[in-house]
């Protein structure tokens, strides 16, 4: 009796001629992003001297940074992004010159980024208030590249509130897209973007607030973020740990350095970045790990 071939489903079919397609597409050379190698980072935000338990004494708020630097000479992060509000009171020159003092002592090997916050420019940033904060601590928008890892700095103090600087928020906005454009380009397995300001804190239609950005430049930004696949937008002010799912985008609010807005205590964020993804945990000053091992996941 004659053997009867099984018959194949027609869906079977095409799953094993979208494998071949996707099999031939790679032997042809179809580029993919490059894998990094594994590395973590450290998030601060909001450490805010002079904000404290008590407002305008700095000693609790630089107590806090100092433990924070020295959990990053101890753990060697490749790098330490702080997302704003470095001090409570713009232009303070007390505060500022703490802030500085303190933070010198992170390990020369490990760059700290800084991200201005409305504590930093101003509510309504002004010419002015960009110029001094850029003496003293650089640029205010910028990108952080690594091997398969891009990281976009922005002034979201400036996309809040553009008023009395409409030129700088009109450059900073043809500069944000055309960064997410060459970091596609250059197919970057991870980008992220580094924000003061979360676009918003628990639901995209939310009114306007204090606590996110206006409605027109929020619309703005998480289309953008959507558009060009962007994974995480880390931000702080909040002054609590917060993380939201936005349209295809993590949005992950770091609790503050100083004073919390909640009973909990202070803290700051660990990243792990690496061929399987980006996790990341909030972790209390008095809860530190002792070691971080990059390769490894929360």
């Amino acid at each position: 009796m004659p053997l009867r071939r099984a018959a194949v489903p027609a869906a079977a079919l095409l799953v094993l001629a979208a494998a071949a397609a996707a099999f031939w597409g790679a032997a042809r050379g179809a580029a993919r992003p490059a894998d990094p190698e594994p590395f973590f980072f450290i998030q601060i935000s909001d450490p805010q001297l002079g904000f404290g338990h008590l407002r305008g004494d700095i000693t609790q708020d630089s107590a806090n940074l100092q433990f924070a630097v020295a959990a990053i000479n101890r753990l060697r992060p490749a790098f330490v992004v702080v997302t704003g509000d470095l001090v409570n009171t713009q232009g303070n020159a007390a505060q500022i010159a703490e802030y500085r003092r303190v933070v010198a002592g992170v390990d020369s090997t490990v760059p700290v980024h800084h991200v201005a916050g409305n504590h930093d420019v101003g509510n309504a940033p002004t010419p002015e208030s960009l110029e001094a904060y850029r003496k003293e601590f650089g640029p205010d928008r910028y990108t952080i590249r690594r091997e398969g890892f891009t990281g976009i700095v922005i002034n979201s103090a400036v996309a809040a509130a553009p008023d009395q600087v409409p030129a700088e928020a009109a450059a900073q906005r043809k500069w944000l897209e055309g960064e997410l454009r060459r970091a596609r380009a250059a197919k970057s397995a991870h980008l992220v973007v580094f924000s003061h300001h979360p676009p918003y804190i628990q639901d995209p239609a939310e009114p306007d607030g204090y606590l996110n950005l206006p409605r027109e430049p929020r619309d703005w930004l998480l289309a953008l973020l959507a558009r060009y696949e962007v994974s995480h937008l880390f931000a702080g002010h909040r002054h609590r740990d917060l993380v939201v799912q936005a349209p295809g985008t993590e949005l992950v609010i770091t609790g503050s350095l100083s004073r919390r807005s909640t009973d909990g205590p202070s803290g700051l964020r660990v990243v792990q970045v690496s061929g399987a993804g980006i996790t990341h945990r909030y972790c209390h000053l008095g809860e530190l790990p002792s070691r971080v091992e990059p390769a490894a996941r929360w």
